[in-house]
């Protein structure tokens, strides 16, 4: 049985940035978070995975709340139903991606199986028919620079994983076939990417190096990594090259 806290809770935000350790006390926490992400003037986001609407066309809980560098809370809304993969990008938009419940449960948003949000809670992106198939299943997510990458399954038999570059500037949206099935982790650093599949109930991960040759991303390396802890679900994030990856109580950094 899985632990969770009773809400309302209390809670402590560390960060830390070179020798600089930074604490801020959360207070008043009332939805339990899956996703913890930054975003700009040291403001943070929490998202729970789920949401709900107590009638057939009722409004939709938040599962989203912006706080401000202080910890105290600026906005909530919600950004959709079922979210395995999150990511918040250098300008502070929201980029999510749905898992099959959420695809199919009745929310706009989540049925796309990829949106992208700005920080009041209005939907800023969608596919609209331009990608390869239908998402399934949300993997992980990425940054890089200007760019985001939301890693994917689709759920039909000419399917497969995918990893969507968006960028936001210009709309432009480019998919290609992954290199490793439904990878946990995902970091990109031009045209190379580091991906990690965890190994169940062990302390133990494939990382899988990769490198992008025109609209192939080809594997150049394999190894299993020794972590210090089950991989977290849903915990590995991208941000410029770098993954960070949730072992445990640690967070393991893995370079591109």
């Amino acid at each position: 049985m899985r632990w969770r806290p009773d809400i309302p809770f209390t809670a402590e935000l560390v960060t830390v940035a070179g020798q600089e350790e930074r604490r801020i006390l959360v207070k008043d926490i009332r939805i339990r978070p899956s996703h913890l992400a930054l975003l700009p003037d040291s403001r943070f986001l929490l998202v729970s995975g789920r949401t709900f609407r107590n009638e057939t066309e009722g409004p939709w809980a938040p599962n989203a709340v912006v706080f401000s560098p202080s910890g105290t809370p600026e906005a909530e809304f919600c950004i959709g139903d079922d979210i395995p993969a999150l990511v918040t990008d250098v300008h502070g938009s929201i980029w999510t991606a749905y898992g099959d419940e959420g695809i199919y449960g009745g929310h706009p948003e989540s049925g796309e199986g990829l949106a992208g949000w700005d920080t009041r809670g209005q939907p800023s992106w969608a596919p609209r028919g331009r990608l390869p198939d239908h998402p399934l299943e949300g993997c992980t997510a990425a940054t890089e620079n200007k760019q985001v990458w939301l890693a994917w399954y689709s759920g039909s038999g000419r399917g497969g994983t995918f990893l969507t570059r968006i960028t936001p500037s210009t709309d432009d949206v480019a998919s290609y076939p992954s290199p490793v099935p439904a990878p946990d982790g995902l970091a990109v650093r031009g045209n190379r990417a580091v991906l990690t599949r965890r190994d169940h109930n062990k302390r133990s991960a494939e990382l899988i190096r990769a490198e992008l040759n025109d609209t192939t991303w080809a594997v150049t390396s394999r190894r299993r990594l020794r972590v210090p802890g089950r991989v977290v679900m849903h915990c590995g994030q991208g941000r410029d090259g770098s993954l960070w990856l949730r072992a445990g109580n640690t967070w393991l950094r893995i370079e591109a």
